[in-house]
């Protein structure tokens, strides 16, 4: 997944937080980053170029079958009318 993606995320999600720059909120919030980053590796999530870019390969790919299952059919239909 974007690296990009998940750190604007989490810095979005640490702004809404209250601003706590003492010891102990710095350190929440680098523990808040790490357990987040650790659960969006976990996710089996795409980014929306990388699912664009798939569907496309699938449209493709569907029209290709598509193609040769006429093809196949139009065999067939020659080799039934050839043996009667």
């Amino acid at each position: 997944m974007n690296e990009k993606f998940f750190r604007n995320f989490i810095d979005q999600l640490t702004d809404v937080l209250p601003s706590m720059e003492n010891e102990l909120g710095i350190e929440l919030q680098q523990h808040l980053r790490a357990a987040l980053m650790r659960t969006f590796e976990r996710l089996d999530i795409v980014t929306r170029e990388e699912f664009d870019a798939q569907n496309a390969v699938l449209m493709r790919s569907r029209e290709k079958i598509d193609e040769l299952e006429e093809q196949v059919s139009d065999l067939v239909m020659k080799i039934n009318q050839e043996n009667p």
